[in-house]
């Protein structure tokens, strides 16, 4: 599997740092991942649907650590790269672990 294509589509959100549309193998879209802003640095959100109890749940999402690493990598990138394009850069880029969803309990 490769990301072959992604894009950013940045917002002037407090925490809220961009959304992330990917495409997989030039033939599989993923959109609304959400780049944000922790206590802990920036994470990639997988798209996620509020349920009827208020909490969130991813709707898509890697099963495996290497395929989320590699999502992360190629969107933080791809993140970066924006950032210069507009005169800016992650003077604090610190990347950490994603907040515990419910894909576990499937």
């Amino acid at each position: 599997m490769n990301i072959t294509e992604v894009k950013i589509f940045s917002t002037n959100e407090d925490r809220l740092k961009a959304y992330v549309t990917i495409t997989i193998d030039d033939c599989f879209v993923v959109r609304d991942l959400k780049i944000i802003q922790g206590p802990g640095g920036l994470f990639v959100a997988m798209p996620s649907k509020k349920r009827k109890d208020g909490q969130f749940r991813d709707i898509a999402h890697p099963l495996n650590k290497e395929t989320r690493e590699m999502i992360e990598d190629q969107v933080f990138l791809a993140y970066e790269n924006e950032l210069k394009s507009m005169g800016e850069t992650l003077t604090t880029f610190k990347r950490q672990k994603a907040p515990q969803s419910y894909q576990d309990d499937e």
